[in-house]
């Protein structure tokens, strides 16, 4: 079985309204800690992060621990955003219709088909081995929509507020056999740009 442990990042610094350059807080960083206790007694043979600075950060001190470097897949970035588009409204919106997207943002079904294709890349390329993955809220989430298209704006909006938070995938090939949550820490979302 390939087993991927994919990491939602800890507690960003909404203050930053780059996206791609957005730090964690003191107590998102603090919170890294958590992951890697969480990780600790797993045996862990490949990292890779999306490229954006706070998912890169949360699994950074759980990969030096394991040994490894962790690689960057700039598919598996969170959805490109547009202005005031992170709110119970275009959350719903976009969960009811995967094509639809603010005039400046990026519709569910892009994030999807991206994070999937990268998904499917690990799989081929580390089968049989444990994976830990840096990702996003959204990015996650349409994620687990592909395996479960019953996963919709309620489960999102259930997880919107882990950071960080763990999620095993386990698979036989690319099928998803297993599904176990590791680590959940409540932090409250509020708001920013992207997540």
């Amino acid at each position: 079985m390939t087993n991927i442990y994919f990491v939602r990042h800890a507690q960003p610094d909404y203050s930053c309204t780059n996206a791609e350059l957005r730090p964690l807080t003191e107590e998102g960083q603090s919170d890294t800690l958590k992951v890697v206790e969480a990780m600790r007694n797993i045996h862990l043979d490949f990292a890779i992060s999306s490229p954006y600075k706070r998912s890169f950060d949360t699994i950074k001190q759980t990969a030096d621990e394991h040994g490894l470097t962790i690689a960057i897949d700039e598919r598996l970035h969170e959805r490109i955003s547009g202005v005031n588009s992170n709110n119970s409204d275009m959350f719903r919106k976009r969960w009811a219709d995967l094509d639809f997207c603010e005039s400046d943002g990026e519709c569910l079904r892009s994030v999807m088909d991206r994070n999937i294709a990268a998904l499917c890349d690990i799989l081929d390329a580390h089968k049989n081995e444990n994976v830990m993955v840096g990702t996003h809220g959204t990015a996650l989430s349409t994620i687990l929509h592909y395996y479960d298209n019953s996963f919709g704006a309620e489960d999102f909006l259930r997880i919107i507020d882990f950071m960080p938070y763990i999620i095993r995938l386990g698979f036989d090939g690319r099928e998803l056999v297993e599904k176990e949550e590791i680590l959940i820490v409540k932090k409250e979302f509020k708001g920013g740009s992207n997540h």
